[in-house]
């Protein structure tokens, strides 16, 4: 992803320019989805967080810094979100009570293999490594972790995935 476009995107939208909106969404979506869905873990509801997370990224424009980092501005709009939704969905219900929807959508499979195999926070760390290419320092200030954590978290998870999808295959 680069930082530098989605920062001129993320530029013009606050001029008024909605094809940039456009464009931002068109060229974040997969990123944000997978980075919130490893909250949610629900399809449905994570596409409902979408939708709100998109329109905080319009309404809130104005708080955003030019030249600085634009996707990790979108991904703390994203965590902030989901960890809201996640504080209702708790408090209106147990969540372990909660039947798990169904998540089809393109990466099915691998998405599938990495809820079943990864803790939630080896799922988010990588995640924010190959789908939004963060470094591991970056990553750490994200999640309020040590980078050496982060690092040795990201190795053991990408360990881990290895070896599931050598068994499935």
């Amino acid at each position: 992803m680069d930082k530098k476009y989605i920062d001129d995107l993320l530029c013009k939208i606050s001029n008024g320019d909605n094809k940039a909106f456009e464009e931002l969404y068109l060229k974040t979506r997969k990123g944000v989805f997978s980075f919130i869905y490893t909250y949610l873990q629900n399809y449905h509801d994570t596409e409902d967080a979408m939708q709100s997370v998109y329109l905080k990224i319009k309404r809130s424009i104005h708080s955003y810094s030019h030249g600085t980092n634009g996707v990790a501005w979108i991904l703390q709009i994203a965590k902030n979100h989901a960890l809201t939704e996640l504080k209702k969905y708790r408090y209106v219900q147990d969540i372990s009570t909660v039947p798990e929807a169904s998540y089809d959508f393109e990466y099915n499979s691998i998405t599938d293999i990495m809820k079943k195999t990864l803790s939630d926070e080896e799922n988010r760390i990588v995640t924010l490594h190959v789908l939004w290419d963060f470094k591991h320092r970056e990553i750490g200030k994200a999640l309020d972790l040590p980078t050496g954590t982060v690092t040795s978290k990201y190795k053991r998870a990408i360990e881990k995935l290895k070896k599931v999808i050598k068994e499935v295959d």
